[in-house]
């Protein structure tokens, strides 16, 4: 499915990334765990062609995207929710999840299955989005990224600062996306917990560098002390 190779990222001339390689299979969830400032986010970003610069080589279903620019690589099926959600406050819910659909390979407007997902949404489909609740802008910021109909989504810290009955909501659904409609889904989380019940498999970031990765079951209790206690 997703195949990072010898992955460096750059901010101007710094480093952020080293040596970075990674596979998530069709289906899969991966969760990307570790300290902030580790490089998750960047992690991100590189795989969708944020940053300034990236050198390896990134494949999408065996096809080399590294050198796509990032409405290309969101047109071959990959969708972000960044961290801070990138809701545009000043357009309507409704506005917000259309800008979603251009980035469709088959366009349907805004589909039912996903508003049935969040279905508050419905109900506030004609408020500005910074007019809504944190939990909420949540909930659009992944209903748009689904309206994009993705084979990949990566979803960083979904749930942070959101209220809690929120967060059993988001995250069932991100569970149900990957199960029920086989979205790939790699995701940034602090929230161990739900990464164990969640994740197929994990990797763990430290300066940049993946220091520790495996199947779910192998996140042991020593990983999460030497790689997440501050």
């Amino acid at each position: 499915m997703l195949e990072l190779t010898d992955i460096d990222a750059f901010y101007g001339n710094s480093r952020a990334l080293q040596n970075v390689n990674l596979t998530v299979g069709a289906g899969e969830f991966l969760s990307i765990l570790g300290r902030n400032g580790v490089g998750k986010t960047t992690l991100m970003r590189s795989i969708l062609g944020l940053m300034d610069r990236v050198t390896g080589r990134l494949t999408l279903d065996g096809t080399d995207i590294s050198k796509l620019r990032t409405y290309q690589r969101a047109k071959a099926g990959i969708a972000y929710v960044p961290q801070g959600r990138g809701i545009l406050p000043r357009f309507t819910v409704r506005e917000n999840l259309t800008l979603g659909t251009f980035a469709a390979r088959d366009p349907n407007g805004i589909e039912d299955w996903v508003i049935e997902l969040f279905p508050v949404l419905k109900e506030f489909f004609n408020r500005h989005g910074g007019n809504l609740s944190g939990g909420q802008q949540q909930q659009l910021a992944i209903a748009r990224a689904l309206l994009a109909q993705p084979k990949l989504i990566l979803l960083d810290e979904p749930t942070e600062g959101i209220q809690p009955n929120i967060v059993e909501q988001i995250e069932a659904v991100i569970v149900r996306l990957n199960r029920e409609r086989g979205i790939t889904v790699i995701l940034v989380e602090q929230n161990v917990a739900f990464a164990r019940r969640a994740s197929d498999r994990f990797a763990f970031l430290e300066k940049g560098r993946v220091v520790a990765k495996g199947a779910i079951g192998e996140l042991s209790d020593e990983l999460i002390q030497r790689h997440m206690a501050v």
